[in-house]
Parts: structure tokens; sequence; C-alpha cells
């Protein structure tokens, strides 16, 4: 059954959340033979969501899509309690955490790539890993949102191999029960890789730990693309089960490759 549990019909704002947008993405999973999507919009855009189209949508199943409601958390180390408020607001299927600023530094976005120039990239390795063992000892979250995103730009640690630096929240998550997705978005960024690594899928395999898929669409054409790859990924690293999601709660279901 394949699966895309990171679709953002708003992308980051400028799309608004009507149902012929909606239903573009619905016909697009469709015909690349998705049954079910994950919409999980960004926090801070969750006052843009149309609630009641969405649950309609869920009951009429346009080309019989399985539609889930899920949102993407930007995890701010000291807002816990803040986090968990927006998410009691709506009944979420699963609840994605997502590490995007180390100490107010947007890494990921191409205004602030810069910022990698003159630091110690083990450092940054190191300050990006620790934010994501707070995120997963949080007690907030379902999924791990691409875990290696830091490498978005093709920076690698110089010192240390990345799963060094991995390891340890690889281990966390394993305690705290936390699935990580595949995400295929890496492949249309400069890095042009999944998120995670290969190394990183095949030490969580290792670990048990339960996967989702998910391809970080912002536009009706990126839905379901890469996951050929994502999949591939995981079934090389052993994977023969992912996780899907109903109110928090995970359903094992086998993967089709």
């Amino acid at each position: 059954m394949l699966v895309d549990y990171h679709v953002h019909v708003l992308a980051h704002g400028e799309y608004n959340y009507n149902l012929q947008w909606v239903n573009q993405y619905i016909d697009t999973a469709y015909q690349k033979g998705i049954r079910e999507i994950g919409f999980s919009e960004h926090d801070e855009y969750t006052n843009q969501i149309a609630f009641d189209l969405f649950k309609k949508m869920q009951t009429t199943r346009r080309h019989d899509i399985n539609l889930k409601l899920g949102i993407e958390m930007d995890y701010t180390p000291g807002k816990e309690e803040i986090i968990k408020d927006i998410i009691a607001q709506r009944e979420y299927d699963y609840v994605i955490g997502s590490v995007h600023y180390i100490n107010g530094w947007g890494f990921d976005h191409p205004d602030f790539k810069a910022g990698f120039d003159h630091q110690d990239i083990d450092k940054i390795y190191g300050q990006y890993t620790g934010i994501l063992m707070q995120m997963v000892q949080s007690g907030c979250f379902d999924v791990v949102g691409h875990i290696d995103l830091i490498k978005i730009w093709g920076y690698r640690p110089r010192q240390k191999p990345s799963l060094y630096y991995f390891e340890p929240v690889l281990r966390a998550i394993k305690k705290y029960g936390l699935a990580v997705e595949i995400n295929s978005a890496g492949l249309r960024k400069p890095v042009s890789e999944l998120y995670p690594a290969a190394e990183i899928v095949s030490r969580m395999f290792d670990y048990s730990i339960p996967i989702t898929f998910g391809s970080d669409a912002h536009h009706p054409g990126q839905i379901g693309e890469g996951l050929e790859e994502a999949y591939h990924s995981a079934w090389q690293a052993g994977y023969r089960y992912m996780v899907r999601f109903e109110r928090r709660e995970k359903i094992i279901t086998a993967i089709e490759y």
C-alpha cells in the first residue's frame, strides 16, 4: 500500500485550501498509485486549513483514497507546552516533529545557507542532533521528519561519520516509540539524497524502528515524487512493514514493493 504522509496543501502559506486545489493533490496521487495521503501542514498555517472541507473529503473518498490529518510541528527547545496546546486543538492522526532551526538560524532556508561557511560543521551536526534528541524525548511527537535535514546543502561532518551523531538519537527514538519517515524531498535538494541516508535507514532497521514515507510535497506535482526510491531504500535495509496512523495509534502495514 503506497502512502504519502508528508503533504502540504498550503505549502508555506501561498496557496488556498479549497476543493479544486486539494483535488489536484488527490488526482496526482491516484495517478501514481498512492492509496493513502497524509495532509500535514506546517503548524504556523493551521489557521488556514478548511477542516470542515477536509472532513467532507475524508467521507467522500475521491478515487477511494484514504485521507489522514497530520501536522508538522517545528520543534524548538523550551516550547513543549505551546506545542502540546497546538496539537490538542484538533484530533490529528499523527504529529511529525521536525527541526529547522539551530538557535534561531534557519539552516535549511536558501537565504541563510551562508551560515555554514564560517562554522565548524561537526559542531553544527552536534547541535542539530542535540535538538533532535530533545525533540524525541519531549513526548510530543509520533514521527521524526526528515531526520538528517542538516545535510540539505551537501555539508558533511569531517571529524566523525554522520552516523556517529545520529546513533544516540536513533536509540532514543527506539526507547520512546517514535517512527521515522523516509522523506524523498532530499532528492530535489542540492544534497540529492533521501532523508535519511542509507546507512541511517540500515541502522534504524537494526533497532526495529518503525517507518513511514513522505514526499514533503508543497505542490500537487510533487506528491509521490521520489517515493519509489524511498520504498527501495527501506526494502534494501530489510524493512517489510511500515506504519500508518489512526488517531495517533500505529497501524502495522505490509510494504508492497
